[in-house]
């Protein structure tokens, strides 16, 4: 069997073929090998209008791959930085509160300061006892002063008259030979007061013997003044 020639068919170049003209362009080769043994055919060439790029379209395709890997580039480092600061602020939020915990272990704690008693009230003074003389000018004043503060009438001079009248000034006289001594009841001391009158007529601060001379001249007194005013008023036995 002879072999017959076979005519490949011709494309017309244009900057780029596409996949549809290359198609075509078999199709046209297979027509030809389908023709009558013998014949010598001369395949017809057949234009095809490739599909062709420009180059436009191949700057759009190259522009909106580079945008949409640039935009996903930048939301990713947008990414990145929105996690690096909030590591970082985080990091910044423990360091601050470790170190106000070092701050605070280091400060001293000041011990509480006690309370400060209250100071005491000092104890009322002790009232000064005035001296008084141990002879007969110091029993009258010592007395008049007692007197005073019981309200009981008596001066020194008509104390001292008295005195002098009674006992001439003696603390242990006493009187055994007058009515009251037949009675038992003998007048004692400075001012000679028998022993139920002092009992009556004791002041209240003074002994209870008629023969201590403070004790027998206040109960004398106050026997005076009830009886007679005052003392002072006294000028013969009573």
């Amino acid at each position: 069997m002879r072999s017959t020639t076979t005519g490949t068919a011709r494309l017309t170049k244009t900057h780029k073929l596409s996949a549809a003209g290359i198609t075509v362009a078999m199709g046209a080769a297979a027509v030809a090998m389908a023709v009558t043994p013998g014949q010598a055919a001369e395949t017809p060439s057949i234009a095809v209008k490739p599909v062709a790029w420009t180059t436009t379209d191949l700057g759009a395709h190259h522009h909106i791959t580079q945008q949409a890997k640039t935009t996903a580039a930048d939301a990713t480092a947008a990414k990145v930085k929105a996690d690096a600061a909030a590591k970082a602020k985080a990091d910044k939020a423990r360091a601050d509160q470790q170190a106000a915990s070092r701050s605070q272990a280091r400060t001293p704690v000041k011990p509480a300061t006690p309370a400060k008693p209250a100071p005491a009230k000092p104890a009322p003074a002790a009232p000064v006892k005035k001296a008084y003389a141990d002879n007969l000018d110091g029993w009258i004043k010592e007395s008049l002063d007692i007197l005073k503060s019981k309200n009981i009438p008596a001066t020194y001079e008509g104390i001292k008259r008295n005195i002098m009248r009674e006992s001439t000034g003696n603390p242990r006289a006493i009187n055994d030979w007058d009515i009251n001594a037949a009675n038992g009841v003998p007048s004692k001391g400075l001012l000679q007061i028998i022993d139920p009158t002092f009992k009556a007529y004791h002041v209240e601060g003074t002994s209870w013997d008629p023969y201590d001379p403070v004790a027998n001249i206040t109960a004398s007194c106050n026997y005076a003044a009830d009886k007679y005013g005052s003392m002072d008023n006294v000028n013969s036995a009573y």
